[in-house]
């Protein structure tokens, strides 16, 4: 079992996989290639004069692998909870979390089978999103969401902001604590 799946590798999933595996959690990322960001020419992210989407992604991937995440192909099909855990099955592959981030950018066709709650979208071109509080918790207690699919901007710099928020909250209810997480230069 692993502390944390996250559902999608876009901004808001590697950056909750990046602060959550550096935190020493347990973290799988399930990634179906698919994110909007693959389309994007990036020029507005602080500290980073221009980067293609799919670099972008890349990058964060990596990032996270770099601590310890595991990133997995597939595409999740069901999230169903028994006992305090969740099974995650994503084609053939059963995965079992303490929590669930979902970060699928405009998808909420999961959500919607494992009971989340969604509203429309305010974003041009979101019809819906996933009804969360401001810790990005949805209706389902261990379920959480961050990124678009929470119904935050899509700019990649706020979702991978919002997958950092997130991740954070999720570490500070498995630490019993609030984690705070700090670089400092040597």
């Amino acid at each position: 079992m692993v502390d944390i799946l996250i559902v999608g590798a876009g901004p808001a999933g590697a950056s909750a996989a990046l602060f959550a595996a550096k935190a020493g959690k347990k973290v799988v990322v399930v990634d179906n290639d698919k994110s909007m960001t693959k389309r994007a020419w990036v020029e507005n992210h602080y500290g980073i004069m221009e980067i293609t989407g799919p670099e972008l992604i890349e990058t964060g991937k990596k990032q996270a692998a770099k601590f310890g995440a595991e990133i997995a192909e597939g595409t999740v099909d069901n999230i169903e909870k028994a006992e305090g855990r969740f099974t995650i099955t994503a084609g053939e592959k059963l995965y079992s979390a303490k929590h669930v981030i979902l970060a699928a950018g405009v998808s909420t066709d999961l959500a919607e089978k494992a009971g989340l709650k969604t509203k429309a979208g305010t974003e041009p071109r979101i019809k819906m999103v996933l009804d969360v509080d401001a810790d990005g918790k949805t209706n389902v207690d261990g379920i959480w969401a961050a990124g678009t699919v929470a119904g935050v901007s899509v700019h990649t710099i706020i979702t991978a902001g919002d997958g950092a928020k997130v991740a954070i909250n999720v570490i500070s209810e498995l630490n019993g604590e609030r984690y705070v997480d700090h670089d400092i230069m040597k």
